[in-house]
């Protein structure tokens, strides 16, 4: 079983698995790892009966249950391994606004992991929420930290004459992106190696980032987003878009903040950023309590709660 891709026979034969699925109406919402995993626990559940128990629960299956054509879609991908006389697939599809995105499987422990979960939904929330209400004129957008291109899809199919970028700098991640983007048929999308936005030129007239705010020991791509209990990545990229947004360009950054002792740490380091003046911006919690058995990690002993924001800044 491998979900790293490599050769160009395993993206075709996913391209082919999302558009088998798309054909039978296939549907699987993400949750948390913890409701994941307690959903799984339950009696009954120890095995796949459905195609959401293989695809969506990451659950053990017999051939039988996924059908001859899913299997060897499956096979040819290189995304399957024997256990026990079962089969476990290395991939979860989720479904997100009529698309369907490839990610990894559960439970999400490698280190190049390419997430897809609760905050993504909350992510592209905040993104239809504020095109709705603006209806922005985009030329070129941007989408950093991609992981498996949803908000990158979404952006392309809002703005069909646009050039819409996703980028990571997570190898998997592009890939798996690739096949998403290949498999939703929207032709205006690019997917790029780039650190923040050091390997991408130009401006932008919209930059979305969803990035990874948590403390994690291991420091897996997915989930460190480093100093300031989790926050200093979120900051990065705020400094990066400032540097990089079209004149009227605008940031909308989705991301989890600590509050210590009543004080939102990220948004009192953006108040003190030198060119904040320079811009406009509005900033909003939109769910107070979030990942709450985070606070369990000693690096979060003086935490009051984790919350979810959304941050929207245009450049005067």
């Amino acid at each position: 079983m491998n979900n790293r891709l490599q050769a160009p026979e395993q993206s075709e034969a996913l391209v082919a698995v999302l558009q088998w699925l798309k054909r039978q109406q296939y549907e699987f919402t993400t949750i948390t790892p913890a409701s994941h995993s307690l959903v799984n626990q339950r009696p009954g559940n120890e095995t796949a009966r459905d195609i959401t128990g293989i695809l969506g629960w990451s659950r053990l299956f017999t051939a039988e249950i996924a059908g001859r054509e899913l299997f060897d879609l499956l096979q040819q991908a290189n995304v399957l391994s024997a256990e026990g006389g079962l089969w476990r697939c290395s991939l979860r599809v989720s479904s997100l606004a009529g698309h369907l995105f490839l990610h990894s499987a559960f439970p999400t422990t490698d280190g190049d992991t390419v997430f897809f979960g609760p905050d993504t939904y909350r992510f592209a929330n905040a993104i239809s929420q504020y095109l709705a209400l603006h209806k922005p004129h985009v030329q070129r957008a941007v989408d950093i930290g991609t992981g498996s291109g949803a908000a990158a899809t979404l952006l392309a199919q809002e703005f069909p004459g646009a050039q819409v970028y996703g980028v990571d700098i997570n190898e998997q991640s592009l890939k798996l992106a690739h096949v998403n983007g290949v498999a939703s048929g929207l032709t205006n999308l690019h997917w790029r190696f780039s650190n923040l936005l050091n390997d991408l030129e130009g401006e932008f007239g919209l930059i979305v980032a969803n990035p990874p705010y948590l403390v994690d020991d291991s420091a897996r791509i997915y989930r460190h987003g480093g100093g300031l209990l989790g926050a200093e990545l979120s900051l990065k990229i705020v400094e990066a878009a400032m540097q990089r947004l079209a004149p009227n360009g605008v940031l909308l950054l989705y991301t989890g903040v600590a509050i210590v002792d009543g004080r939102d740490l990220f948004l009192s380091a953006i108040k003190t950023l030198s060119n904040i003046g320079n811009m406009q911006y509005e900033y909003r919690e939109i769910d107070p309590d979030i990942f709450g058995e985070e606070l369990q990690n000693p690096a979060y002993v003086d935490a009051d709660r984790l919350a979810a924001v959304v941050l929207t800044l245009r450049k005067l």
